[in-house]
């Protein structure tokens, strides 16, 4: 469904070579904010079921299976996690496992000695300092051991509500394909990328970046002359224009492949985010207002 969704989408909005490829004006910032939301909107209808591909039931299992993500796909996690959770339920029994036994379990992740150590640190922490609860807060998301900023933000956004940038390889990539900043350090992209849109779109955003990546805007050859926002990119004619020969490149990371939720949730992230925001906004839920 999901998959034919996309290929409709690139068909109704075909890349005309020749207009695509003109010179560009030199762009003023309001100028480039304006054409980045609607790079925006036009992902939000390519993608209307974006959402995080990890499974997970709450917070600590997202945090688990983030930090098991690195270096990995989406897939290979979901296909592990289930018989982690039903050894290590909770952070205490985490917090208590065997190194070598819990390395066993992971190890289809890679990094597992590393990964081991990460998970067992961050529950012990989570057990003594946090009274087994994962914390709300960015601030102290990060000084978990093997948390950092992206990690810290998937959980914020995704699992409490509160709007986050998640600034993974795709999203980096992307952002600065886009023309919306210049930096590699994920916490200056993170930064420059808060500044163009609202707080309330900055988890749906981050989706959506990360599936237009992972589907058609790839590292190595972008299927240009098959992207629908074509149009609005700087960086058009950096990968295959022609429409056919880029309609080849499409990966949809559908049934089975790297990348697809084993349980796909019922509903999508973003709007929790979006309410967290306008009640902050309202005074309502300060607490929930993300760190700096």
């Amino acid at each position: 469904m999901a998959e034919s969704k996309v290929r409709k989408a690139v068909a109704k909005k075909p890349v005309a070579k020749t207009a695509a490829v003109k010179p560009r004006k030199p762009e003023s910032h309001l100028a480039m904010v304006r054409r980045a939301r609607r790079i925006n909107r036009e992902l939000a209808e390519l993608y209307p079921y974006a959402h995080p591909e990890l499974d997970f039931e709450n917070p600590f299992q997202l945090l688990v299976a983030t930090v098991l993500s690195a270096q990995t796909t989406d897939l290979r996690v979901n296909q592990t996690t289930p018989a982690l959770f039903a050894k290590y339920p909770t952070p205490e029994d985490m917090a208590a496992a065997n190194p070598e036994e819990l390395e066993e379990v992971i190890r289809p992740t890679g990094f597992f000695r590393n990964k081991a150590k990460s998970l067992i640190g961050l529950s012990i922490a989570l057990r003594d300092e946090f009274g087994g609860e994962v914390p709300g807060r960015l601030a102290d998301l990060v000084t978990l051991p093997g948390v950092g900023r992206k990690t810290a933000n998937v959980v914020l956004g995704n699992a409490f509500g509160v709007p986050g940038i998640t600034v993974d390889t795709h999203f980096g990539r992307l952002a600065r394909r886009f023309g919306w900043t210049t930096e590699d350090d994920p916490v200056k992209v993170e930064a420059a990328v808060a500044e163009i849109f609202p707080k309330s779109e900055w988890t749906m955003l981050s989706h959506r970046v990360v599936f237009h990546g992972r589907r058609i805007c790839h590292s190595q050859k972008p299927a240009c002359g098959a992207c629908p926002i074509a149009p609005l990119c700087p960086s058009y004619g950096e990968g295959e224009t022609d429409p056919e020969k880029a309609r080849k490149l499409l990966k949809y990371e559908m049934g089975g492949q790297p990348g697809q939720r084993l349980r796909p949730p019922a509903d999508f992230p973003g709007e929790a985010a979006a309410r967290a925001d306008a009640a902050v906004h309202h005074g309502q839920v300060a607490d929930l207002a993300v760190d700096a």
